[in-house]
């Protein structure tokens, strides 16, 4: 066989599989493209839905819910950005199953097993984050947002036929703002509850380990301060609910990747590779391995 032969040979996996790649990510498309044009027949009743915090809000000042569109384009850049969410939440089932099915052929069958849950997982926790936002973290902001009105002369909360004397600044908002914000709040909160997913899995292929994360425990709170101030409004209110949250979901990751390494060690255990002669060398100050090495010289 000639040295080009043996180019050749090589080469054609690599082209047989980059041609299966091109091929989910032409159906991933696809399945994107159909999930925006469901979404954008209904982006109406969804945009109505999505304002039912703010229209909460305003109710108990006795305000009605009205938006406005400061610009010609507006509504159609508000159905245009529905769509984009609601295509790719739509569509995401099918995007992680085309995933699926490409890389699962290069997996053992033990590493199928362990990280097939966490493709489940994921849009769960996205749409758990995501519900979170919209039905706990939305309606506090925007009250705190609409509580700096002011309604007549002495600034107390009236309707607006009451308004007769004084200055009154009240909320018009824009409906590409209020759907901008939203957006924000949905897509942060569920990108944070990946936390626990991420980690976890990290966890499970040797990554990190809950002894590291608990030693970068100081930093991680710094870490999720900045995350909270930088992907929330600045309102004290949202930003402590955040980093409460975010960091709950930090403590979690550690007790899972712990429960993670507990399996493994015990199959280690059971199959005979873990030594513990090593591990307590390893942890010389562990009385838990002290008493292990103890009990096996006596």
């Amino acid at each position: 066989m000639s040295k080009s032969d043996e180019i050749d040979d090589s080469t054609a996996p690599l082209i047989e599989h980059l041609a299966e790649l091109r091929t989910r990510l032409i159906h991933s498309v696809l399945a994107f493209i159909v999930g925006m044009v469901i979404c954008f027949t209904v982006a109406t009743p969804v945009f109505n839905f999505l304002t039912a915090p703010l229209c909460d809000v305003l109710a108990e000042s006795g305000q009605d819910c009205a938006l406005i569109f400061i610009s010609p384009q507006e509504g159609f850049f508000v159905a245009i950005k529905i769509s984009f969410l609601g295509g790719f939440i739509l569509a995401f089932p099918f995007i992680g199953f085309q995933m699926w099915r490409f890389v699962a052929p290069g997996l053992y069958k033990s590493e199928k097993g362990a990280f097939l849950p966490f493709l489940v997982a994921s849009p769960f926790m996205f749409l758990l984050g995501a519900s979170f936002a919209f039905y706990v973290v939305t309606p506090l902001a925007y009250d705190f947002f609409l509580g700096f009105q002011q309604f007549g002369s002495g600034g107390e909360a009236v309707s607006s036929e009451e308004v007769n004397q004084g200055l009154s600044v009240v909320f018009q908002g824009s409906a590409q703002e209020y759907l901008n914000l939203t957006i924000k709040f949905i897509v942060a909160f569920g990108l944070c509850f990946q936390l626990p997913v991420l980690l976890t899995l990290m966890g499970k292929a040797g990554l990190v380990s809950a002894e590291g994360l608990g030693s970068v425990r100081k930093y991680a709170v710094v870490a999720i301060l900045v995350l909270a101030a930088l992907v929330t409004p600045p309102d004290v209110i949202t930003q402590i609910i955040l980093f409460v949250v975010v960091y709950g979901l930090y403590e979690i990751s550690i007790f899972l990747v712990r429960r993670v390494e507990a399996k493994r060690e015990a199959k280690l255990r059971a199959e005979g590779y873990y030594d513990d002669d090593e591990e307590m060398e390893a942890h010389p100050d562990d009385p838990v391995a002290a008493d292990a090495e103890d009990g096996k010289g006596t």
